[in-house]
């Protein structure tokens, strides 16, 4: 099948945008390579550089790691044993090592990078430093890679700001070959649309905080990743259609033989790739045009999260592509909507991989003619490679083909049959700015809102109206000073059950924000990312309550319909005093706050 038109004028147009830049990074990393060339990278440290880098080393390592021969490979890890999608990761060096060293090879523990748990930090302070720590990843990543000492790279890492991070820091070292190595998600628990009516019957204070809680603990309950489709999910996905996962280790299992055996074999090709001849493949290589094409597709096939329309702007900002929501826009109205997982609908990732996974859906796309195939994968050429399923064979790691069909339509469908014929995403773009709207998500019937706003400054404003019963009408809320120089545009997902229930009465609800609502974004209609933000004097700071605002996914507006004379003669409101000032750590981000770019710039704050 050759390539959808629109995937051609796309991947065109990003080219030609990112010519420079682009030209310029494979300068950057290609001279970095040169000088790499001829033997192992340590080869050229000083002898007191290496002999701090192996001090520790045991003596065998030593030994190898002396003459300068073998690869020596670099493990950064997101490991810590509060996050569940990262404590599996506490096992995962001592297998890598193992690997390295039955191919005469050396690996270290090049560095740790933190990981947050946004489920932990909703609506405390602290998600207030989340998007921030994408970026703190990002530098700690390129300070565990500085030693130049590694020959490549395992990157270990799952959720949401980690593995955006980890990809960022690994970029800046884009001459190095790296393999991305996930944790898998944890066993499925409580069904996801019984989690979603116990946290609507507590907004409304028809069950307690215990019952709640109760709920809770069995949705999440043990190591992996928390199975609902978010962002962390959607990291997983992106990395297998961008090539940097081997085939189909995305929704393993953590804690099982083939979890193990995939982190296994991740090592042994990294270092079969770490070698100098044809098969050399250094990831900035592998991230081109066509790659973040293909992760776009990808995350508009599968409905994914919402985050990705800043974090892959980073992500292709750091290996000198430019990209903007236009091409997100253009893309999702050529993409079928393959899947449905919670909260796009009530399965999870492990049905999505029991149905047929990740091989299934990169055929499907390959033979519609949306992803690109001419790519370079951590397999070699060509994207067909990952059209695979991983599986033991007598205990021995093997690949077959995915299945012919889906094992259940109702979560994986074949191109041609698809839920929707478009993507996930919409751009929205009016009087208010530019936003985000994640059409998948919505029902039709929902997708266009034109009511009276009510604005807040903050969620515990909109949470105190909600419970007070004075949003109990067709409604447009309206939450503002939540962007990346407010407050550093935390995740709103408090604001989701108790629009939830004013949806479920009947009402007509929107939420309009400059903050963002992420992977877990649900049925109530939403503009989110809102830029210019208030802070900014984008227009949010100019709406009033019962300001008429009209969201129409339809139509892709995002419009506020007052009088024109009566608009230019408002004064900006101005953002509460201190906000996000202090506490938390809050005031260490202060300079990430005031430099960072707009939304649709990724929201980058290393490199304005």
């Amino acid at each position: 099948m050759p390539l959808h038109p629109t995937v051609i004028r796309v991947t065109e147009r990003i080219r030609e945008r990112s010519l420079a830049s682009r030209s310029a990074y494979l300068a950057r990393i290609r001279q970095a390579g040169e000088s790499a060339a001829g033997g192992a990278a340590r080869a050229r440290v000083s002898c007191t550089n290496l002999a701090h880098a192996m001090a520790a080393s045991p003596v065998n390592d030593k030994l190898v790691i002396r003459e300068q021969r073998a690869p020596n490979l670099g493990i950064v890890s997101a490991y810590n044993d509060m996050l569940s999608a990262h404590q599996p990761l506490e096992q995962f060096p001592a297998f890598i090592k193992r690997a390295a060293r039955e191919r005469g090879a050396t690996a270290q523990f090049a560095g740790g990078v933190p990981a947050m748990c946004d489920g932990v930090t909703q609506g405390q302070p602290g998600m207030e430093l989340s998007l921030w720590s994408r970026d703190v990843i990002a530098q700690s990543t390129a300070i565990a890679l500085s030693h130049a000492v590694f020959d490549g790279a395992l990157m270990l890492g799952v959720c949401d700001k980690i593995v955006p991070g980890l990809l960022i820091g690994a970029l800046a070292f884009g001459h190095l070959p790296t393999i991305f190595v996930p944790a898998g998600p944890m066993t499925s628990g409580m069904a996801n649309d019984e989690k979603g009516r116990i946290r609507q019957l507590y907004a409304q204070g028809l069950v307690g905080r215990e019952e709640l809680l109760a709920a809770e603990m069995q949705s999440y309950h043990g190591a992996g990743t928390c199975t609902f489709y978010g962002t962390a999910n959607s990291n997983q996905m992106l990395m297998e259609v961008m090539g940097l996962h081997l085939p189909g280790s995305a929704f393993i299992t953590p804690g099982t033989p083939l979890r193990e055996a995939l982190t296994t074999e991740a090592t042994r090709r990294l270092l079969d790739i770490c070698a100098p001849g044809a098969g050399h493949t250094p990831i900035g290589e592998i991230v081109d045009e066509r790659a973040i094409v293909n992760a776009i597709v990808g995350l508009l096939a599968t409905g994914g999260s919402t985050n990705h329309t800043l974090h892959l702007v980073a992500i292709a900002s750091a290996a000198g592509i430019v990209i903007d929501w236009t091409d997100f826009d253009e893309l999702s109205s050529a993409t079928p909507l393959l899947t449905r997982m919670y909260p796009n609908g009530q399965a999870d990732v492990n049905h999505f991989h029991a149905a047929g996974g990740m091989g299934l859906l990169i055929r499907e796309l390959l033979d519609a003619g949306l992803l690109h195939d001419d790519v370079r994968t951590v397999m070699g050429h060509g994207l067909r490679a990952h059209v695979a399923e991983p599986w033991l064979d007598d205990g021995r790691l093997a690949w077959r083909a995915p299945p012919a069909v889906p094992g259940d339509s109702s979560v994986l469908r074949l191109a041609a049959e698809p839920f929707q014929a478009d993507g996930g995403l919409r751009l929205l773009t009016g009087s208010l700015g530019r936003a985000i709207f994640k059409a998948s998500a919505v029902k039709p019937e929902h997708r266009m809102v034109s009511a009276p706003a009510r604005v807040f400054d903050s969620q515990a404003q909109m949470l105190a109206a909600f419970k007070a019963g004075e949003l109990d009408r067709d409604v447009v809320v309206v939450v503002r000073f939540q962007g990346p120089r407010a407050n550093g545009m935390p995740e709103l997902h408090q604001l989701t059950p108790s629009l939830a229930v004013l949806q479920d009465k009947g009402y007509r609800v929107a939420l309009v924000t400059d903050g963002r609502m992420s992977g877990a974004s649900g049925k109530v209609p939403a503009a989110i990312h809102v830029w210019p933000e208030a802070l900014d004097g984008g227009a949010l700071a100019f709406v009033r309550d019962g300001d008429v605002v009209r969201v129409d996914a339809h139509a892709g507006t995002l419009e506020v319909l007052v009088d024109e004379a009566q608009w230019a003669s408002r004064e900006r409101a101005m953002a509460p005093a201190g906000v996000a000032d202090t506490g938390c750590g809050r005031e260490l981000f202060a300079a990430h706050r005031r430099g960072s770019l707009c939304a649709e710039q990724g929201a980058i704050s290393w490199a304005a």
